[in-house]
């Protein structure tokens, strides 16, 4: 096999330290007590009048701050860039809702000409159903139902009391011109009030964003001042970007479907345009009211069904164009909200909220998880809400394993394999992960039967990723190896930066054992393959090979070296012994020690314990494994044990002559 070199390969990337540290276990996070989460919530709710106008004059200031601080680039001064801003985006908004007036009320009057189209649809919908059709079977259960109801609520008269006469009643409806004038403009008060005191919030927080800030700033994080900074204007833009990019996917989906619409034929086509922009800034559900109105219009307006397959298929293909080509290109996942959170805050603020909630459930919701990410106290809502992994990848790897799911740890690495090699996907993944199970035995917290599960799995994990191994082993040109090595590397590391290549592994023999249990065995089966990947020629031994009586039985008549690992670093002595038993088997034969661990360089150490236990070569990871198992270097001789010279007493039958000559 040709020689298969890992370009650019560190053993402590940049990146992958920050990876693992089964050592380090993360802070412990305090929650809010039931009674808090309880008191905001009520707060919330008995007092949306008041919290409902002030989230979306805090949304709307966020939205209208990059467009404040652009007029004041330009040379206009802060009130009236204000102003300005402010009156421009309500505009809009007004022009907005009266052209949505305008097509409803010319939708009203239009819908009575489309009954007969309707009734057609009916009936041919009747005609479908077997046997007289099932529409027509539920609509006679239902008129039957109504009738029996009707029948128990009438009581027939008595025998003794004669039938009245009906007598006609006219109602005449007197009410004062200012109590007309109260119905008519009423209604209209609250919402104008509300829109008013929404346009005088957003002003003033324009005008003192400075000073909001300092204050939140002293309120929640005075101690930390460089984090609460880095909040506040993470949420700002995050926002900020976020609703402004969500208008321009929403133009991009609206303005297509208003085209085709009055393409087909579509009445109001304006409408359902500029229905379909606003509502898909509700999560999920918008986009599936937005396109209803339409398909019930298209029923309406035409005798068969073509223009409703159409109608239809225009909004799927909008849908598809944008949620996977415009979307992902303009802002991606940028958010930071996981899809589970999203919905889950749908309901959570339409609950709270109503309608108006759920247009600002995302919004608000990122800015629970900016303020969560930075603010220690409410560092739950990022682990709640938020979208990136809460454990590092050996924890999720070791739950995986722990919880006996191989096929799912299997997707886990695949993930991670995309971007990494195998060997480095052991070093800082699997390994950590296996450090972690043996911590747990250590503590005594992890059972015999649990221990053997995790190392089935592991060694499941292992015969799964035979194909990924496969893969890296037949890259046999070096130009494209190299040319893959150094992608990856400057991806992760960078460049400029020290490299090492593993050797090649051809004509060499090798034997991976497990040290002193089934967690060993699973990480000598992990280095077994990276060194099947190198060429080399690999045999598995089990920890219960390297018992005292099973040693001798081993085949090592062809082999090079023999390499024992050990999770436990506890283990130095069993270690020592095991290296004077296999070099008493074959004085020919390298022997290297592996004391797993994650702590990074130490070459000091291993020099000092290989010379100490006699062995060719103690490594502590992944890549120093490899170095010293698929070494040339010649084998160290075993050194004689030094034995303690006993100094025997003469024989007292000997000292008396000795005495009687003095």
């Amino acid at each position: 096999m040709a020689a298969n070199p890992r370009k650019g390969i560190q053993p402590a990337e940049p990146v992958l330290i920050g990876m693992v540290s089964s050592a380090r276990t993360l802070p412990r996070m305090s929650l809010p007590t039931v009674a808090t989460v309880v008191a905001t919530v009520a707060a919330l709710y008995f007092g949306r009048e008041v919290f409902l106008p002030i989230a979306i004059a805090l949304l709307l200031t966020f939205a209208l701050a990059p467009m404040v601080s652009g007029l004041k680039r330009v040379g206009l001064p802060r009130l009236p860039a204000v102003i300005a801003s402010v009156l421009s985006a309500f505009t809009v908004l007004a022009l907005f809702s009266f052209i949505v007036a305008t097509q409803v009320s010319e939708l009203a009057q239009n819908i009575p000409l489309y009954q007969s189209n309707i009734l057609t649809k009916v009936r041919s919908l009747k005609e479908t159903g077997v046997g007289g059709g099932i529409i027509a079977r539920l609509g006679g259960v239902i008129e039957r139902v109504g009738q029996e109801l009707d029948r128990q609520e009438a009581s027939p008269p008595t025998a003794d009391e004669p039938e009245r006469e009906p007598v006609p009643v006219e109602i005449i409806a007197r009410e004062r011109p200012l109590q007309v004038l109260q119905n008519l403009i009423g209604p209209l008060i609250s919402p104008l009030a509300s829109a008013g005191l929404i346009i005088v919030v957003v002003i003033f927080m324009l005008l003192e964003r400075e000073d909001l800030r300092d204050r939140f700033i002293r309120l929640v994080g005075y101690g930390d001042l460089h984090r609460t900074t880095e909040a506040l204007q993470e949420a700002g833009k995050r926002v900020g970007r976020y609703l402004l990019m969500q208008l321009v996917v929403n133009i991009v989906y609206a303005v297509p479907i208003a085209f085709g619409l009055w393409v087909l034929g579509i009445p109001n086509a304006m409408l359902w345009g500029l229905l379909a922009l606003a509502l898909r800034f509700v999560p999920y559900i918008g986009p599936i009211v937005g396109a209803l109105l339409p398909l019930f219009l298209a029923l309406a307006v035409a005798p068969g069904w073509s223009l409703v397959l159409w109608t239809a298929g225009l909004f799927v293909a909008m849908e598809m164009i944008t949620g996977n080509v415009v979307e992902p290109w303009l802002y991606g996942s940028r958010t930071g909200l996981s899809p589970l959170a999203i919905i889950v805050a749908a309901i959570f603020w339409t609950w709270l909220w109503g309608p108006l909630g759920l247009v600002l459930s995302t919004p608000l919701t990122v800015c629970l998880v900016v303020l969560g990410r930075h603010v220690p106290q409410f560092e739950f809502l990022d682990v709640l809400f938020g979208n990136e992994p809460v454990l590092e990848p050996h924890a999720r790897l070791y739950q995986r394993l722990l919880a006996g799911d191989p096929e799912e740890a299997t997707d886990h690495a695949e993930e991670i394999l995309e971007e990494k090699y195998l060997f480095e996907f052991y070093d800082k993944v699997a390994i950590p992960a296996l450090l972690l199970g043996e911590q747990d035995r250590v503590r005594g917290v992890m059972g015999d039967e649990q221990r053997r599960q995790v190392a089935a799995s592991a060694q499941t994990l292992v015969a799964n990723l035979d194909d990924s191994a496969q893969e890296e082993a037949e890259e046999e040109d070096p130009a494209a190896a190299e040319e893959t090595g150094s992608r990856k590397d400057k991806e992760t590391q960078g460049e400029g930066e020290d490299d090492i290549e593993l050797p090649d592994g051809t004509d060499r023999s090798v034997v991976c054992a497990g040290g002193r249990g089934e967690l060993d065995d699973a990480a000598a089966a992990m280095l077994a393959q990276v060194l099947e990947v190198q060429g080399a020629t690999v045999s598995m031994a089990s920890f219960a090979d390297m018992e005292p009586a099973s040693i001798r039985r081993l085949k090592l008549d062809a082999v090079d070296t023999v390499v024992v690992g050990f999770l436990n670093r506890d283990s130095v002595k069993h270690a020592r012994f095991l290296v004077r038993r296999l070099k008493r088997v074959k004085r020919a034969l390298r022997v290297g020690i592996v004391f797993w661990s994650d702590d990074g360089d130490a070459s000091e150490t291993a020099v000092k314990l290989a010379n100490d236990m006699n062995a060719d070569f103690v490594a502590h990871g992944m890549v120093d494994a490899v170095l010293g198992a698929l070494s040339s270097n010649p084998p160290i001789a075993l050194k004689a044990a030094a034995r303690r010279r006993i100094r025997r007493r003469p024989p007292a039958a000997k000292k008396a002559p000795l005495a009687a000559a003095k």
